[in-house]
């Protein structure tokens, strides 16, 4: 696992979701939201229907990072499904997305 200071971007938001817990149609997640020198942690639950439920461990982000951290759980969320119809593990361990600020 990489060490707390590589996760940090140089520039723009990284977007991390780590697996804590997989219940079937739903799962559990650690997320963060980091920039280069801040880290926002979540706690996550996603549903294979595309339901998400975030919430922040202390202060929460801005409202656009948190949206966007949102929309990324639905993506994984409403992929779970597929993902176990092909065979394959519907809830991946660790995702990870970097987009510019």
């Amino acid at each position: 696992m990489p060490n707390e200071d590589s996760l940090h971007p140089k520039s723009g938001v990284r977007f991390l979701f780590e697996r804590t817990a997989e219940h079937g149609d739903h799962a559990d997640y650690d997320a963060a939201i980091l920039t280069a020198d801040t880290r926002i942690d979540y706690k996550a639950g996603l549903r294979e229907d595309g339901g998400v439920e975030l919430v922040a461990c202390a202060d929460a982000a801005a409202a656009t990072l948190e949206k966007k951290l949102k929309n990324i759980a639905v993506v994984i969320a409403r992929g779970a499904k597929k993902k176990r119809a092909d065979g394959l593990a519907a809830w991946p361990h660790r995702v990870q997305r970097w987009r510019d600020a």
